[in-house]
């Protein structure tokens, strides 16, 4: 889809703006930044994809999060317009991450139905044995005494108790999907598997060829193997929960993007695993990517570039004006590092003027939303005074007020470069609920004003469907001193160190207590 098709539902004026912007960009190469027509240029400002590079990731893929960025202008304008299109490269990438989905799920149904049989195995086994006598040999069976009804009791609660445990520990929703087999859960699989097939032979060796009679022998036997797998149960617990919960190592998270750096401390874990938290924290405490930032430098540095430039005056018929042509290009040369030097003003001139334009453009945000919500006010006490069917949603509610504070917000987050992070549908559907609740208006800005986590973000502008681990060491192997593995997404990657938290020696100090007294003495002489 070309770009006329996908602006066909913009007004008249939005063109013209984009027309003023790109004049706007021309004006501030030549230092006339600080003019009153810059003011006009800001309101056509387009985030585009940034470049097809290996850091920032395929440029298809970014290409979809393109929106209207002039919600702001043509809020009340609904056109029946699509701007949505597939290529041949997005139906081979659904084509793809569909062929993914689908090899994902058939491994968890397939761990989930291992899981299940396994678990049947462990519950029905103590329950045969006790059935298969009765169904067997029952006239041979010795009469069971109130002991042997005891144990009954026993197994049942037992059983109950194991089926609970086994519930809460072992069938809970899957995080997310690991590249390889959980070590641990695979060998506490293996051990459960080895423990019934070995009470299963003995069983059928000892019990069912010989057709014992002594039936209360055969319930202490089954009471045996509930014990035994409540023993299994309660180490399951040790090796999968309990071991890592001491934090053994300090690991260093840093989005390869802008450097944003965190740090957490994780217990004895795997690598795969230690991925899996690091992310879960990742979306929790980092903000949200965003390449919008990384244009402005990129730009920067591309236009210093291009004020480089160096003539080949060696060719064979160019052996008269060598010389000449050799002193050009050194001037030329030195002319563009003396342009160069001054470049760090016109970052900092660039730094203020985008300082000022963000104070001036939050000042008129934060007056238009406290307008519109004094004006929520005098509807709502409109409205007490109207019948009970006449009043109006918080929906209703938040669309119309919005677009008395579209222009605003609108401005504000093209200013910051976060229009592609805050759709028109998301802004009303977080003032609709700031309405509900009765909220205040610094509230409602508080998530465009200071950026807050990726969570609080909706789920397209941030949710990786598949995140990519690169380790030169096995993912199933345990963190060392040293590690370092990447975690790798469409748009960056996370790279990751791990450190040992330190060996701590602690040595007490005894103070005596009378040490702290003392007396003080008067001289009872006294001057004259």
């Amino acid at each position: 889809m070309d770009t006329e098709s996908t602006y066909s539902g913009y007004s008249y004026y939005s063109g013209r703006s984009r027309g003023s912007h790109r004049h706007g960009e021309r004006s501030r190469d030549h230092h006339k930044s600080r003019s009153k027509d810059g003011s006009r240029s800001e309101k056509s400002v387009t985030i585009n994809a940034p470049p097809a590079e290996p850091l920032l990731g395929d440029s298809s893929v970014l290409g979809e999060e393109v929106q209207d960025d002039n919600w702001g202008e043509t809020t009340t304008a609904v056109t029946g317009t699509s701007e949505h299109s597939l290529s041949q490269e997005d139906i081979v990438r659904i084509t793809k991450d569909l062929e993914d989905s689908v090899g994902l799920d058939c491994r968890r149904y397939f761990s989930l139905t291992l899981a299940v049989v396994l678990g049947l195995l462990v519950f029905l086994t103590p329950l045969a044995f006790l059935a298969l006598p009765h169904l067997l040999w029952p006239d041979k069976l010795l009469v069971c005494g109130t002991a042997c009804e005891g144990l009954f009791i026993s197994v049942a609660f037992k059983l109950l108790i194991l089926l609970l445990a086994m519930w809460a520990l072992f069938f809970r929703a899957p995080r997310a999907g690991l590249p390889r087999v959980f070590v641990f859960r695979a060998l506490l699989a293996v051990l459960v598997l080895l423990f019934v097939v070995s009470y299963w032979l003995f069983y059928g060796v000892r019990i069912l060829d010989s057709q014992d009679e002594n039936y209360q022998g055969i319930v202490q036997y089954a009471v045996s193997l509930v014990d035994a797998l409540l023993f299994i149960h309660y180490l399951a617990i040790v090796l999968l929960e309990l071991r890592q919960l001491q934090p053994a190592f300090s690991v260093c998270v840093t989005r390869s993007t802008d450097g944003e750096t965190r740090h957490y401390n994780l217990g004895q874990l795997s690598i795969q695993r230690a991925a899996l938290a690091i992310i879960e924290n990742y979306y929790r405490d980092f903000s949200v990517h965003n390449p919008a930032l990384l244009t402005a430098s990129k730009s920067r540095a591309a236009k210093h570039l291009a004020g480089l430039k160096v003539y080949n005056v060696d060719g064979p018929e160019n052996n008269a004006a060598t010389g000449l042509a050799h002193s050009q290009s050194r001037a030329m040369i030195a002319a563009a590092a003396r342009r160069r030097d001054t470049s760090h003003n016109e970052l900092y001139y660039e730094e203020a003027e985008h300082e000022r334009r963000v104070r001036k453009r939050k000042a008129r945000l934060v007056v238009a939303v406290e307008e519109a919500f004094t004006h929520i006010k005098r509807m709502q006490e409109e409205e007490q005074k109207k019948a009970p069917g006449d009043v109006m949603d918080p929906r209703e509610a938040a669309q119309a007020i919005f677009p008395s504070m579209a222009r605003s917000l609108q401005k504000y987050l093209r200013t910051t470069r976060q229009q592609h992070c805050h759709s028109m549908e998301s802004i009303q559907q977080h003032l609709a609920f700031c309405i509900t609740n009765n909220m205040t208006p610094k509230a409602f800005l508080e998530s465009y004003l200071t950026p807050g986590p990726t969570l609080q973000y909706g789920r397209e502008r941030w949710l990786a469907r598949q995140w990519t681990l690169v380790s030169e060491v096995s993912v199933t192997s345990g963190l060392k001193e040293g590690a370092i593995f990447l975690l790798k997404c469409i748009d960056f990657s996370l790279v990751v160190t791990a450190k040992r938290i330190p060996y701590i020696q602690l040595s007490e100090e005894f103070i005596d207590p009378k040490s702290h007294k003392f007396v003080l003495r008067l001289q009872s002489e006294t001057s004259v």
